[in-house]
């Protein structure tokens, strides 16, 4: 009984001896976790005035389809004003411009994080309809 332990234990011995060998290795090349900030403390802007789309009396002669939508994206400064606003979906150059126009005078209550006012990026939607 004595030998098959013996050769069991040789065996077992060469399995876990590179086993042993990758575990011991110095991770030289890994990078230390960044510290993230946890904060309860986040608001989001919040839309204290809009305004509605400047339309000319001439309106018919540019054509509204059934779901007219217009998406853009900006940023709301640290002040609460829509900086570097543009279209990201289109519906024509005609309504992207006025919405362009109509969107930038909106005003905001600016983002927080811990009572400290930062700039966050936006996206909107806009439904046009007649």
């Amino acid at each position: 009984m004595r030998p098959a332990l013996a050769t069991t234990t040789l065996l077992l011995s060469s399995i876990l001896l590179p086993a042993a060998a990758y575990a011991s290795k110095p991770a030289d090349d890994t990078v230390a976790p960044t510290a993230f900030r946890v904060s309860t403390g986040v608001t989001a802007p919040k839309l204290i005035r809009s305004t509605d789309l400047n339309l000319p009396d001439s309106i018919n002669a540019f054509p509204l389809p059934g779901n007219a939508q217009v998406g853009v994206a900006f940023t709301v400064d640290e002040k609460g004003v829509p900086q570097s606003v543009h279209v990201v979906k289109s519906l024509n150059p005609y309504w992207d411009s006025r919405v362009i126009d109509a969107v930038s005078r909106f005003r905001y209550t600016p983002g927080t994080v811990d009572d400290q006012t930062i700039p966050v990026d936006m996206d909107l939607t806009v439904n046009i309809a007649r």
